[in-house]
């Protein structure tokens, strides 16, 4: 079940508050803790006015803090100062605050307030994907013809197709009442709508109505008259009261504002007057313009009328103040009952609820952006913190990782080097390094019994008490044994040493867990809407088929353990019976390995081969040249033939789909130990500190 949806519009004033009540009140009845949350609100000092009307409507026990990601000012400050991915990170950390006190959080995009349509659609579009939040798209129709709305709905369609937006459904509002059937019908037509739920909602023109009380907060008048529930009343219509009286009793409806000069005894007796006799078509109140204030005796006759009239006054003229209140949208508020009744009906009449709820209940999460993969990670790893031993402690990188990690808490860590001269960079740097210790190998009171236990262990392969010492000093060989001691859980190593002198130590510490013949690795491929795994593309040059499938099943079991599904693709030049050659043979040998023994390791595990990487991973593909696969289209873990196609596919998937590339991370291993690239940046190495706790965590089962 989808634990989140995200509402946006297509530009201002869609109308999207009354849907936002509309499917609120439905989760209310069928959820525990319904969350609410703003990505970006605008620069007030007033709280904004979704999140008021919603936290007190439906009385949501959260801080209102806690219901908004940032404002607007500290949005475009950050990306100013070239941080826009600040800004997406800042809002992911306060909506996961918000999202672990509830067990579902409905998201409101931004109003269109400050800057064009299109840039603030592309915005919400990002932010929705980087929250892994379906989408439902209100499309504004009032007053637009059916091409007009047609075309918007297209437009914005096509726009969340191309970033690959998880649609939950489109939603076209306030149509004019002969264009819903035609609009429908479209819709249902248009093939970028496929799969959507699709609803239309005619205008109710009495909705976007003012109150009284909202006009003389927009003109910043002094009301002279009329209490709380006399403010409320609804303004049907302006009437300018420039005319002759007997024209303006004409032209007046029910629930007409009357704005006027203020020397104008004439109209407001004649206001007064309307309002106290039976006639039907009663005012909502009067505005009177130019600064001037009724005399006492005017005052009086106002004060004493049966029926009590609201009058307010301001300092500008009559046109200034009637320009003003035409430009007013309303905004609906938590006590006018009568409002969000009549939304909530129309809402119900014209949605059906028990669709909406039934397609949330089934509608699987399946964007991961490689933001929230990243902050899932960090969040994982500080949940059950273990100690990671970093033996390059001298390289300016990994310190100011360690800095990094140190402040979110991701791990306990251990730095290697001579302390002196690390503590000089640090300073130097000037970083801060929390409660991380400095451990100089040849200086610990741990040397002596690790070069004991090693000598212990390889004597047999020939090394002597002098060799064990020698090796000892090295300092991935003094980490590695930390970990095999139980001295820390893990290691991360490789910004300044290559694969094989990191994975070297491990293979003759560690050693490999039972069963498991070989180290492989794999990289989590982070593409712009989903993760996927790729192996192994670090460490073996040429496995055989039956290194192929241990490979395919330690990729799919650490797949798991990063929270993704595991549907396993074994990759060859060739898909199901087509071809034929030594390579496809070995792939399909792997396959059926694999398949054998996932029946015990993996039960439901899902694998096929040989497939090509196109069948694999597109669904119209697979149709064609494996239909009825349960992987075809579908594959989450990716298993190379060989170490020269996984290594090539990785780096041209990486630069060319500019995708994040997170490894290689190496499996197979009794405790967790994983490899750095040369090339590696600080986010590469505090993303593999924290998938190296995560690790640590499931190999306690702890995760």
């Amino acid at each position: 079940m989808s634990d989140s949806l995200y509402i946006t519009g297509n530009e201002a004033k869609s109308g999207k508050s009354a849907i936002l009540l509309g499917i609120m009140e439905m989760l209310e009845r069928k959820i525990s803790r319904v969350g609410f949350f703003r990505p970006i609100i605008a620069d007030t000092t007033e709280p904004d006015n979704n999140i008021h009307l919603i936290a007190t409507y439906f009385n949501l026990p959260y801080p209102y803090e806690k219901m908004y990601g940032m404002t607007a000012k500290e949005a475009t400050d950050l990306a100013a100062m070239g941080k826009p991915l600040d800004v997406i990170e800042g809002i992911i950390k306060k909506y996961n605050e918000l999202k672990e006190l509830c067990d579902f959080v409905l998201c409101d995009g931004t109003n269109y307030a400050a800057s064009t349509a299109a840039y603030e659609f592309d915005i919400n579009i990002e932010i929705s994907k980087n929250l892994s939040c379906p989408v439902l798209l209100v499309v504004n129709a009032a007053g637009k013809s059916v091409g007009e709305t047609l075309g918007s709905v297209e437009v914005a369609l096509e726009s969340l197709n191309d970033k690959k937006c998880q649609m939950f459904g489109t939603l076209v509002n306030r149509i004019h009442h002969d264009h819903g059937d035609i609009i429908m019908n479209k819709l249902k037509a248009n093939p970028l709508a496929k799969d959507q739920l699709l609803f239309t909602i005619p205008d109710n023109p009495a909705l976007g109505r003012p109150t009284l009380k909202e006009v003389a907060r927009a003109i910043g008048a002094e009301v002279l008259c009329g209490e709380e529930n006399e403010m409320s009343r609804h303004v049907h219509s302006l009437k300018v009261g420039a005319m002759q009286i007997q024209n303006l009793v004409a032209s007046l409806v029910r629930g007409s504002l009357i704005v006027t000069s203020g020397d104008r005894a004439d109209m407001i007796v004649t206001a007064i007057a309307i309002s106290s006799s039976a006639f039907r078509r009663s005012i909502s109140g009067i505005v009177l313009t130019g600064g001037y204030k009724p005399d006492k005796d005017i005052m009086n006759l106002i004060l004493t009328s049966p029926k009590m009239v609201p009058v307010m006054t301001v300092a500008e003229d009559t046109f200034q103040v009637a320009t003003r209140i035409n430009r007013i949208h309303t905004k609906i508020s938590p006590t006018d009952e009568r409002k969000i009744t009549e939304l909530l009906a129309l809402f119900d009449k014209h949605v059906d609820t028990e669709t909406l709820e039934k397609k949330l209940i089934t509608t699987p999460q399946t964007i991961v952006t490689p933001k929230m993969f990243e902050f899932n990670l960090i969040k994982r790893a500080k949940k059950n913190k273990q100690c990671v031993v970093l033996p390059e402690g001298n390289e300016e990188r990994i310190l100011r990782a360690v800095e990094v990690l140190s402040d979110r808490d991701v791990a306990d860590l251990v730095i290697l080097g001579d302390i002196q001269v690390i503590r000089d960079k640090i300073d130097l740097l000037g970083l801060r390094m929390g409660k991380t210790r400095i451990i100089d190998p040849e200086q610990s009171e741990l040397f002596e019994d690790y070069v004991q236990t090693f000598y212990d262990m390889r004597k047999h392969k020939g090394i002597t008490p002098d060799n064990a010492r020698d090796m000892m000093k090295d300092r991935n060989f003094f980490a590695t044994m930390m970990v095999y001691k139980g001295h820390a859980d893990a290691m991360v190593s490789g910004a300044v040493h290559s694969t094989a002198e990191t994975i070297r130590p491990a293979l003759q510490i560690i050693r490999t867990k039972p069963g498991i013949s070989i180290v492989s690795s794999v990289f989590l491929m982070c593409l712009e809407d989903r993760v996927l795994v790729y192996g192994d593309c670090a460490v073996n040059p040429d496995p055989n088929a039956e290194e192929l499938a241990e490979i395919a099943l330690s990729s799919a079991q650490t797949a798991r353990t990063f929270g993704i599904e595991p549907i396993v693709a074994m990759l060859s030049y060739s898909t199901g019976t087509s071809g034929t050659g030594a390579d496809v043979d070995k792939v399909r040998e792997a396959a059926c390995i694999a398949k054998e023994r996932a029946e015990t390791l993996m039960p439901g595990l899902k694998i096929e081969g040989p497939i090509q990487y196109d069948a694999a991973v597109d669904m119209a593909v697979a149709k064609t040249k494996l239909p009825g696969s349960e992987v075809a289209g579908k594959a989450t873990v990716f298993i190379f033939p060989d170490l020269n196609t996984g290594n090539n596919t990785y780096k041209a998937v990486q630069r060319s789909a500019d995708a994040v590339a997170i490894g290689p991370v190496l499996q197979g291993l009794k405790y967790p130990v994983n490899d750095l690239s040369r090339g590696c940046t600080v986010p590469d190495i505090v993303n593999t500190v924290a998938m190296t706790a995560i690790q640590a965590q499931y190999e306690k089962g702890i995760a």
